[in-house]
């Protein structure tokens, strides 16, 4: 049984596939029998997307596989590399970006020796980084004060987050078995959906493990990606259905322990935040009525967490009324954009 398995989408990225691949054999070079690479090409008919996934795996037919798919998205790409992982974890690498091969080492080097003291952990964390690649300039983002490091520990050794320091599908490696006992399954044809991918398993994780090293580089700035601007504009629809999901997944105030409710109820406000501000960025008249309806969701289906959030200074700031509501929370989000540079 391998180590760990990589799944990585594939959807007409025929100029970025090489370096994410290549990340991954030069990290793990030294463990390359504990690896598995899963490319799920999600019904590419734009470049050579198809015919590059299945010349890496024929190159490599001990350590790549090769999946072909109707397009369904991105979570249906996911499900698939779920349901096809052999690996002990399973870690997610969009094919527009990579990984650090140092760090890449360092992550296996860890949990090969955790597996081996068989104490390894439900989940392991690294440091992601946004790489904004024509501008030249970077964000690390660490969990150093929040996580212990160099051990094993459970929800209530965890500190206090900050508002930019969020587990993203970038940060995590969960243990394959895990997310398979839940029931994971990502909704297909929607963007988005790496956010129900870091939130719905963690009630199960019982043991993390945080290793201080910038492991994911997180390509920010390609034309047309999702996290674009326009884009979310655009497919706000789909960042709802999301949010909707993740109303549903749990009442936070049974969530236990403490610490973890906490974390969760600060993701679940960041959701909701930045789907109010989309609506609100949005110029079609009906999302004004739509940001309404969206808190009114999530008060019939958890009260005590609407009158957590809304009543924080975020979630009365981007419900300020009126047009000059609007323009205070578009203002509010330009500076946070500016300052952490997410998209």
């Amino acid at each position: 049984m391998p180590l760990i398995s990589i799944a990585i989408p594939c959807y007409n990225v025929a100029l970025y596939l090489e370096r994410a691949i290549t990340s991954i054999l030069e990290g793990a070079e030294k463990h390359l029998d504990q690896v598995e690479i899963i490319l799920i090409d999600d019904g590419s008919t734009g470049d050579e997307t198809p015919e590059l996934v299945d010349a890496w795996a024929a190159r490599y037919p001990q350590l790549i596989r090769a999946i072909h798919q109707a397009n369904g998205g991105h979570g249906e790409a996911v499900n698939t590399g779920l349901a096809a992982a052999k690996g002990d974890y399973f870690k997610v690498l969009d094919a527009d970006d990579w990984f650090d091969s140092d760090a890449l080492a360092k992550v296996m080097r860890k949990l090969y020796e955790l597996r081996e003291m068989s104490a390894g952990p439900d989940l392991l964390i690294a440091n992601y980084v946004y790489e904004k690649l024509e501008e030249g300039t970077h964000r690390r983002i660490s969990f150093v004060g929040v996580f212990p490091e160099g051990r094993l520990f459970g929800w209530n050794d965890v500190g206090h987050f900050q508002k930019h320091q969020n587990l993203l599908m970038h940060t995590a490696i969960y243990r394959t078995e895990l997310l398979r006992s839940i029931g994971l399954n990502l909704p297909a044809h929607t963007f988005y959906v790496d956010n129900i991918f870091v939130f719905v398993p963690l009630p199960a994780v019982k043991t993390l493990y945080y290793l201080d090293i910038d492991l994911y580089r997180y390509y920010i700035g390609r034309e047309g990606q999702s996290v674009q601007e326009k884009t979310m504009i655009k497919r706000i629809d789909q960042q709802l259905r999301v949010t909707h999901i993740m109303i549903d997944a749990y009442k936070l105030q049974t969530v236990e322990p403490r610490r973890l409710r906490l974390y969760m109820t600060h993701y679940m406000l960041m959701m909701m935040t930045i789907s109010s501000v989309f609506l609100r960025l949005s110029d079609l008249p009906n999302r004004e009525q739509e940001r309404k309806m969206l808190w009114e969701y999530l008060r019939q289906a958890d009260p005590d967490t609407y009158n957590r959030l809304r009543g924080s200074g975020l979630g009365v700031s981007v419900n300020l009324p009126g047009k000059f509501g609007r323009s205070m929370a578009i203002a509010g989000y330009r500076i946070v954009q500016k300052i952490f540079k997410f998209n």
